[in-house]
């Protein structure tokens, strides 16, 4: 599959709107374990499943109007409710996720590149 078929986005009410200029992304989904007491294991330990948590990365162009994207950093902090979806909208899943970093880089003679760091609160479904 190609990681043009999945698309990540903002929800807002009934609209969707793609984060633009996407060249690549990270889903992470994880989940905490918790030690347990054994009566019939001494010499190993047994776990069982905790607390789940998601998080999404997100690696973008800065588009040519650099005054739109050099404003991307005043997002840190903010609460979205995040889609990720394929192309043809028959699978999808949405959280709340709030932005925890925004990073852009500047060179001379390369494309302006940026990214996104959103830690989802609550349930991805």
């Amino acid at each position: 599959m190609n990681g043009n078929y999945i698309v990540i986005g903002t929800v807002s009410g009934q609209t969707f709107t793609p984060l633009a200029a996407v060249k690549s992304q990270d889903i992470q989904n994880g989940a905490d374990t918790i030690e347990k007491a054994s009566s019939s294991q001494q010499n190993w330990k047994e776990f069982i499943a905790g607390r789940k948590e998601w998080g999404i990365n997100v690696n973008y162009l800065v588009l040519e109007n650099a005054n739109t994207n050099v404003r991307d950093v005043l997002k840190v902090g903010d609460t979205y409710t995040l889609r990720i979806k394929d192309r043809d909208g028959n699978y999808s899943v949405t959280g709340s996720a709030i932005c925890t970093q925004c990073k852009q880089t500047y060179s001379n003679g390369n494309l302006c590149a940026g990214s996104f760091a959103f830690k989802g609160t609550g349930a991805l479904t």
